[in-house]
């Protein structure tokens, strides 16, 4: 895989920082051969220009906590409305319209069985525009989260990789995040990147105590660092949500299969009437039908296929109003 716009130092500080998006430009600029003030300057154009921004995730999955994909046909006059409103809930991420604007798809990830039961069984059977709700459970991850999809670009190498990755903590622990941690992880969900002063005063504690938490959140795996950006910026302008199923004895080899298609950023197995969900980026509708016919069609097991183009990205990691190509919803420099 290849951009057809970013250049080569680009695209490896995007999939720098989605190793260790805390890493520090100094750090960036040695793995990378180039200086600090190179890449703080690339940092902030992608920023501007790509729609960067680095975000602390919790991870639903290692922390034992459901996580849903909603799929909600709407009438479509209301459904940007809707999208825009589950778009601004904390547990909700991955909203798009598809179908031409007639359905949103959306992952949720309710912390609590209330928060699960003021959506699913409160808030969105009593929105008049929502005519019909399909939820499907996630089971299990084959590809996504802390494992990025700028990896597939495959520009750097096992020595840069291993150079980047964060440092260890010495015993981080089960995945779990205590009530004590909420302030700490709250500035992260906004800043990936804050100093470490920041998070000193947001979470009260010594600066050396923030350093060892942080450091047990990620390496247990509670917690990762992601990063945010629009893909159609370097020449991936379409995206699709798959429903597959697959022959039950297949479900596994066919989840695997699936991650390690360059075009999949997300694969997970799901209960439902599929039992499968992947998220598939591509340079156009032409290579959306060439994945469908040539690398997914030929895999054994698979034996129905429903794909959701996406019209509209609403949310992908954080909530923006307007789609991430907008001039609107640009990060400015900083």
């Amino acid at each position: 895989m290849e951009s057809d716009t970013l250049d080569p130092l680009d695209m490896q500080l995007l999939t720098a920082l989605e190793i260790n998006g805390r890493a520090s430009f100094s750090r960036l600029g040695a793995v990378l051969g180039a200086s600090d003030q190179t890449i703080a300057r690339r940092y902030r154009r992608l920023t501007a220009d790509a729609g960067l921004r680095v975000v602390a995730i919790r991870d639903a999955e290692r922390l034992g906590q459901d996580q849903w994909m909603l799929r909600l046909r709407c009438a479509p006059d209301n459904a940007l409305n809707i999208a825009d409103a589950l778009a601004k809930r904390p547990d909700t991420a991955w909203i798009g319209l598809a179908s031409g604007g007639t359905e949103i798809v959306c992952l949720t990830r309710p912390r609590t069985p209330g928060d699960y039961d003021d959506l699913l069984l409160g808030k969105l059977p009593r929105t008049p525009s929502v005519l019909d709700i399909r939820a499907h459970q996630m089971l299990h991850r084959y590809y996504g989260g802390p494992t990025g999809w700028l990896r597939r670009f495959r520009v750097l190498g096992d020595d840069q990789i291993a150079a980047l990755l964060p440092e260890p903590a010495p015993t981080p622990g089960p995945a779990r995040i205590e009530p004590d941690d909420e302030a700490l992880i709250a500035v992260l969900e906004r800043d990936g990147r804050a100093t470490y002063p920041e998070l000193q005063r947001a979470a009260g504690r010594s600066e050396s105590a923030v350093k060892r938490r942080l450091a047990a959140l990620i390496g247990s795996g509670a917690v990762y660092i992601d990063i945010e950006y629009d893909s159609e910026v370097f020449g991936y302008a379409r995206a699709a949500v798959l429903w597959i199923t697959a022959t039950p004895a297949a479900l596994h080899s066919v989840g695997e299969a699936l991650a390690t298609h360059d075009q999949i950023a997300y694969a997970s197995a799901t209960a439902g009437p599929s039992n499968i969900v992947v998220t598939a980026v591509v340079k156009d509708t032409a290579g959306l039908y060439d994945y469908l016919s040539g690398p997914l069609g030929q895999l054994d097991g698979v034996r129905h296929v429903e794909a959701s183009p996406f019209l509209r990205r609403v949310k992908q990691l954080t909530y923006r109003t307007l789609p991430l190509n907008s001039p609107a919803t640009r990060a400015p420099s900083k």
